[in-house]
This record gives C-alpha cells, sequence and structure tokens, in this order.
C-alpha cells in the first residue's frame, strides 16, 4: 500500500494568499475620473510641447544648405532647400571663432561649479540654522529680490557700481588713485558674469536646498547633540548626507546644460570687453546664424551643443550610480 505524501506541519504558517489581479481600469473611464486633472495640467503640457518638443524637428536643417526665401511658406522652404549632409558641421569645426566661443563657456562653466554652485548650498544651511523665523522670512525675501529682475537692469546696476563712471573709479579718483574699470576689462571678465549670476540667482538657487533640509528628521540632530557631536560634526554627518542626493541631482541637471552660459548677459556685455572674452556658444550662434540669415549653420552648432550636454547628463549619472546615488534616472 502506497503511504500518502506527507503534508505540512500542523503548526506551519500558510503560504501567503495571492493578491488578487487589479483590474484594468477603461481609458474612457479614467478620463472621466481624472478630467479636472488633466485640464489642469494641460496649459503647462502644451506650451512645452509647443517650445521644448516641437522645435527639435527644426534641428534636420543643419543637414541642408537652408533657405528662408525659397517658396510661399516654411515648408517650401524647407523641401526646397538642399541637403548637404554633414556639410555644415564641417564648416562649424573648421571655424576658430566657434571654438574661442566653445573654449570661453567652458571656462565660464567650469568657473561657476567651483565658484558659484556651493554657494545656494552653503546660504540654505545658513538659513536653516536661524532661529529667528521672522528674521530668516525678511532675509530670503531679501536674497530672493534679484533673481526677478531683468539682466539689463543687473548689468546696468554694476556699471553704475563699478563702470568707469561708477561709485568704485569714483572713489578711488577721490583717493588719488587711479580707477579701475571693471566692467571694460576682458582679464577680469569671467569674475565679472560669476559675480552677476551669484547677486541675481543665489537667493533663488536656494529653495531645493531649504525643502531638502526641512526632510532631514530632527530627531537625528536632538540625538548627535545628546551624544556630545557640535555643530560642525552634525553639518558634516547628518546636513550634507541629507543634502547628497539634492546636490547630485542639481550637479548632474547643470552638467547638462553646461554649454548653456545665458545670452542675455553676454550680449549686453560682448561689445565692452570684446568677442575674444565674451563670445559664448549662444551668442556665436545670434551673430553667425541669426543675424546672418545662415539658419543652417546655427542648428549645426545648436544640435552639437545639445549632443555634448546629452553626453554629461549620461556620464554624471552613471558617476552618480557609482557612488550610490540614483541620479536623474535609475534602471528598475
Amino acid at each position: 500500500m502506497r503511504a500518502a505524501p506527507a503534508g505540512p506541519p500542523p503548526d506551519a504558517p500558510a503560504p501567503p494568499a495571492r493578491a488578487p489581479r487589479r483590474r484594468r481600469v477603461p481609458l474612457g473611464t479614467r478620463l472621466r475620473r481624472d478630467w479636472q486633472l488633466l485640464a489642469m495640467v494641460a496649459p503647462g503640457f502644451g506650451i512645452l510641447l509647443v517650445f521644448s518638443y516641437l522645435p527639435i524637428a527644426g534641428n534636420v536643417i543643419a543637414f541642408q544648405d537652408y533657405n528662408p526665401y525659397l517658396g510661399d511658406n516654411p515648408w517650401q522652404a524647407f523641401t526646397h532647400s538642399n541637403w548637404i549632409g554633414f556639410g555644415q558641421f564641417q564648416i562649424l569645426f573648421d571655424d576658430p571663432a566657434f571654438w574661442d566661443a566653445f573654449r570661453n563657456t567652458l571656462a565660464i562653466t567650469a568657473f561657476q561649479l567651483v565658484f558659484f554652485f556651493p554657494l545656494p548650498i552653503v546660504l540654505a544651511v545658513m538659513l536653516h540654522n536661524l532661529l529667528s523665523s521672522r528674521l530668516r522670512g525678511l532675509v530670503q525675501t531679501i536674497v530672493y529680490l534679484p533673481h526677478f529682475f531683468s539682466w539689463v537692469l543687473v548689468v546696468t546696476f554694476f556699471v553704475a557700481m563699478f563702470g568707469g563712471a561708477g561709485l568704485l573709479a569714483q572713489t578711488m579718483r577721490d583717493a588719488g588713485m587711479q580707477p579701475w574699470n571693471v566692467m571694460t576689462d576682458p582679464d577680469t571678465f569671467i569674475v565679472l558674469v560669476t559675480a552677476e549670476a551669484v547677486w541675481k540667482d543665489v537667493g533663488w538657487g536656494t529653495i531645493v536646498f531649504l525643502a531638502a533640509l526641512s526632510t532631514i528628521d530632527q530627531s537625528l540632530y536632538e540625538a548627535a547633540a545628546a551624544d556630545g557631536a557640535g555643530r560642525w560634526r552634525r553639518l558634516w554627518h547628518i546636513t550634507l548626507p541629507g543634502l547628497r542626493p539634492v546636490i547630485v541631482l542639481l550637479l548632474i541637471l547643470r552638467l547638462g546644460d553646461a554649454l548653456s552660459v545665458g545670452f542675455e548677459q553676454f550680449l549686453l556685455q560682448r561689445d565692452a570687453v570684446g568677442r575674444q572674452a565674451a563670445e559664448v556658444l549662444d551668442t556665436f550662434v545670434y551673430h553667425f546664424s541669426i543675424a546672418t540669415g545662415n539658419y543652417g549653420y546655427g542648428a549645426a552648432a545648436g544640435l552639437f551643443k545639445a549632443v555634448v550636454g546629452l553626453v554629461l547628463i549620461l556620464a554624471a549619472n552613471r558617476v552618480a550610480h557609482l557612488l550610490g546615488e540614483r541620479g536623474i534616472y535609475a534602471k528598475s
């Protein structure tokens, strides 16, 4: 007689029940249910589509000898323009002015990563440690305000302070010294534009870091203080590790935008210090493409800048994964 198979012992826990399969809600039902949310995001999605995604199709003219005056409309101009493959890129890479603008852009980006990027972090930590909420709100309002000034106003302010007839030069004349016109010195232009960017945007850059600081569990600080940790040790072992994911994320995004250091700020000051010091890729595209009507040439420069930015983002995100951070995306 065959023995019956042994079953589980009487005291063995029952196997977990399989979760019921979630029923997929039909698309029509979801649209009727969430139409308020969809209507709320529709304007933002429309702006993103029109101004960010549709213009990507225009990169195709980088491979054409594009002439906007061929035909009666832009579509006819596109279809009648000759295809030249990578001819625009060959002209671009043989242009010394392009490489001057490229070097200036990289130099300014590197300088601002070292001397500008850490400042919002420092300011956010200082504001977070203020005991008085009213004083913190007052300081935040003061440092946020310049962000809403246009670059015309910012440059005008710096001219009034550091220009040839500005406050600094006048003070030096009254003291019997030779005045120094900071606004027209190409050797210190990189410091000037970084100072302008700091004054304008350092307060605005603290918003994300203050939000990240508010998510750190305050009991960690209390436990560290009870264990005898001083202010600097709490900063090093609690605050900075809590900010590290946000710092890595913003650093990756900044590297992806490394070749876009600004347009209006440099356009306003280009004539004062000269093209060799102030020409960046954005102003190069304007002066050598838009102003001359050579749109295919400018599209080639813009496409090159986008490809370099994509490579920097992918490389920085890979480094973030090696350091144990999520970055901007991670494989599931």
